[in-house]
């Protein structure tokens, strides 16, 4: 991709980041439309200060601004359904490729707890980076980690399974 009219610093830092961040933005929204959205206007708010953060850690500025921005919609656009019992699962989905039922038990928790996963396990970042790119406490991270993961077991426990077929 060709960027005119921008700081070839910057380009060159979205050029290197940006599918990893989008991916990263996928897992924390569930969805690609608004996963783009999600990086693009965090990456406009980066080039506005880009003179201010290029010699500091942009990507951490990035980072930062995209899961409070995620976190904000979240609240703004509840969309979580309540029901009194769990949805039915389809029938014949042992086939069903891991990365396809983790994605969907990933879609199924709470924003937050979400958010804490994909920071913690797919960023590979920090308790402490984690709380602080989120505006929390580390004991928050820990319990909101520790939960996810339980509710993750309960929503897919054919996760653990395969898992547990690929170690043998």
């Amino acid at each position: 991709m060709r960027w005119t009219g921008v700081d070839s610093d910057f380009a060159a830092f979205v050029e290197a980041r940006q599918h990893r961040l989008l991916r990263s933005a996928y897992l924390v929204c569930g969805d690609h439309h608004l996963a783009e959205d999600l990086l693009q206007g965090a990456l406009v708010k980066l080039a506005l200060r880009w003179a201010k953060v290029r010699e500091g850690d942009p990507e951490a500025f990035l980072r930062t601004v995209m899961y409070r921005d995620a976190v904000s919609w979240w609240r703004r656009f509840r969309r979580e359904q309540l029901s009194d019992a769990p949805p039915e699962r389809p029938a014949g989905d042992d086939d069903v490729p891991s990365r396809v039922v983790f994605e969907a038990a990933l879609r199924r928790l709470p924003p937050r707890q979400r958010a804490v996963l994909v920071l913690r396990y797919f960023d590979d970042l920090t308790e402490a980076r984690t709380a602080e790119i989120l505006g929390v406490t580390v004991g928050t991270v820990k319990s909101q980690a520790s939960a996810a993961l339980r509710k993750l077991r309960e929503l897919a426990p054919e996760l653990g399974e395969m898992v547990e077929r690929g170690r043998k």
